[in-house]
């Protein structure tokens, strides 16, 4: 497989960040937020880790500007290591 081969990932609304480059991300999220939509999902659990902040920075930015995405929020259960973003109708 070369890099830039895309990754099948299930569309289940659980996205785990961590096998992915941080410069990935936005292009991961943004697809995927497209694709769980699509799905009829409508409420997803994206897992960036704790670490310094900076993979969550990522996504939660990335979210605020997705026009599929009606709100989000630090998902309490993992001291903010994941993020639950809940998609519009």
């Amino acid at each position: 497989m070369q890099d830039k081969d895309p990754i099948p990932l299930p569309i289940d609304g659980i996205l785990d960040l961590h096998a992915f480059q941080p410069a990935d991300i936005p292009s991961v999220v943004d697809e995927y937020v497209s694709a769980a939509h699509a799905a009829g999902i409508r409420q997803l659990r994206l897992i960036h880790g704790r670490g310094h902040g900076v993979q969550r920075g990522i996504v939660q930015q990335l979210l605020d500007n997705h026009p599929l995405v009606a709100e989000f929020f630090d998902d309490a259960d993992s001291h903010l290591g994941a993020t639950i973003a809940l998609l519009i109708p």
